[in-house]
């Protein structure tokens, strides 16, 4: 029986692997968790649109005969990851988790401070007396409620009716809002600082593709302290951040027994 791929994606990154296994196209499910998601691929690929649980994640392998397993989904999906590798553990299917790189310049860069968690940013006293932009993903945003007044903060969300009713319940009122949809080049990024007088931005380890690299230079063009919240640790059983290292698993493992 053919055995299928199964690529969890969402991400940009997850287009390019799904576009380097286009020959192999029969054999490759592509799962996602939101319409706009869907929206990044092109319309020949099968693409199947929800939130999967643990248990519900099992169903799907055994229901779509799934010979082995790409994670693609964002760095910080963690619930989402830790699922399909356990998942595959259970079922011995083979894993592999992609992970985009991470942006080196920020490391290096005398204006960044890179912290372990929210939780260390929010104990320390960073915030304190600033305005501050977060760039951190809406759910983040809740954590941030009880700093509403002792700081002026503005949130960049999505364009999303949902990351909106995130932010408002945490405290952010219309005017300190920003509904962009990602990229955003160097001299956008420098005028929303600019506009707000921004003295101190927090963001996520989110790799190029969240704009962490243009972040870091406009931090540095306008000498403004940027905080990075590192990516969760999680031990992956194989872990790549090369698409032809991807494309060569799958090779192996499932698209050698399917044609």
């Amino acid at each position: 029986m053919k055995q299928n791929l199964w690529l969890i994606g969402g991400t940009t990154e997850s287009v390019a692997i799904a576009l380097a296994l286009k020959t192999y196209l029969s054999c490759l499910v592509i799962t996602v968790t939101t319409e706009t998601a869907r929206s990044l691929y092109p319309p020949e690929f099968q693409i199947e649109v929800g939130c999967l649980n643990a248990k519900q994640m099992h169903i799907f392998c055994r229901q779509r005969n799934i010979g082995a397993i790409v994670d693609a989904s964002h760095p910080y999906a963690v619930e989402v990851s830790q699922n399909a590798s356990m998942t595959a553990k259970s079922l011995n299917i083979p894993y592999l988790r992609y992970e985009r790189p991470l942006v080196e310049a920020s490391v290096k860069s005398d204006r960044v401070t890179v912290l372990d968690s929210f939780e260390t940013l929010l104990e320390g006293n960073y915030l304190d007396n600033k305005r501050v932009l977060l760039t951190v993903g809406c759910k983040a945003l809740p954590l941030f409620k009880s700093w509403q007044e002792r700081s002026q903060l503005w949130a960049r969300i999505l364009p999303k009716l949902e990351s909106l009713q995130i932010a408002l319940e945490a405290g952010f009122t219309s005017d300190r809002l920003i509904c962009l949809r990602p990229p955003i080049n160097l001299e956008l990024e420098t005028a929303l600082w600019r506009q707000w007088q921004i003295s101190l931005v927090v963001t996520k380890a989110s790799g190029k593709a969240g704009g962490e690299d243009i972040k870091t230079q406009v931090a540095e063009k306008l000498d403004i302290p940027l905080i990075i919240i590192s990516r969760p640790k999680i031990c992956y059983p194989q872990q790549t951040s090369c698409i032809n290292k991807v494309v060569a698993f799958c090779s192996q493992h499932t698209i050698s027994n399917s044609i």
